[in-house]
């Protein structure tokens, strides 16, 4: 049986399949999707289900996700990690800029903090590192963030090996989230990396964004009488113990079928099957 908990930092115990929330805005991440009372039930949902860990960005909307995490969680239990992040100004769906000056970098962690009611984030990712800005600058930025106690750890997203190690040098890092799945494994040398550091790994697009109709996918999942996506989920979990997989959407339905993955045990036959998949 695989390990379905994770020490984020050592400390953050989460359960390894979480929730994102990105699947609750619209098109190209802009505007909502559903009603808020619907969103609302969807991430109430998830925490009654076990979901310890949810994953937010404060441009995913913009603003709407962390506003509908507040609404439907706050006032978070305990063992409730919520990670968000910042770094990357929206001006309409799929447009992303990059913003990793100091001054930028503070105000969006303290707007976070006020869209969910919180006095810490657990986990703060810088959602891209900006090129035209020093590196030391930006995590520079997010530590001095951490000292005053706004951030508890710090995460990257969308990295080279050469720039986690670059960014250890600097300071602690928590967590890496690079695109990941069964049919996408251009990041496999970053999460080598993390698992060496034992740093967590959460893979964005976990589930291939709906390119998982390879026949030997559905072929494993007939004969566990589970679904693609969640053969999807499960190969992630099984590969990697740092893998901490974060799938979204809006449908209760999907959401009960992808939270039941966790308990999909692949045999050493299927995983054999699936390692051959490429992309």
């Amino acid at each position: 049986m695989i390990n379905q908990s994770f020490d984020i930092a050592g400390e953050l115990r989460v359960r390894r399949l979480g929730y994102g929330t990105g699947m609750l805005t619209g098109p190209g991440y802009w505007g909502p999707r559903l009603r808020p009372e619907q969103a609302v039930t969807v991430l109430r949902r998830a925490v009654e289900r076990g979901v310890t860990l949810i994953d937010t960005a404060d441009n995913y909307g913009p603003d709407i996700a962390e506003e509908l995490v507040a609404r439907a969680l706050h006032p978070y239990p305990d063992h409730l990690v919520v990670a968000t992040k910042g770094g990357v100004v929206r001006t309409g769906p799929n447009l992303w800029h990059t913003d990793g000056r100091p001054e930028r970098l503070r105000a969006m962690c303290e707007t976070s903090l006020r869209r969910l009611k919180a006095d810490t984030i657990d986990l703060y990712q810088l959602h891209r590192i900006d090129p035209d800005v020093p590196l030391p600058d930006q995590l520079g930025t997010l530590a001095d963030l951490r000292t005053e106690g706004k951030i508890r750890h710090i995460g990257l997203d969308t990295i080279t090996v050469e720039e986690l190690e670059r960014a250890l040098r600097i300071t602690p890092i928590a967590s890496v989230q690079n695109r990941f799945n069964l049919l996408d494994r251009e990041s496999a040398a970053v999460l080598k990396a993390c698992e060496e550091q034992g740093l967590a790994f959460l893979p964005w697009f976990p589930l291939g964004n709906g390119s998982l109709a390879r026949a030997q996918v559905p072929e494993v999942a007939r004969r566990h009488g589970a679904s693609a996506g969640q053969v999807a989920l499960a190969w992630l979990l099984h590969h990697s113990p740092v893998i901490l997989p974060t799938p979204g959407t809006g449908s209760l339905a999907h959401l009960e079928e992808n939270l039941d993955a966790a308990v999909l045990d692949l045999t050493p036959d299927d995983l054999a099957t699936l390692n051959r998949l490429t992309a």
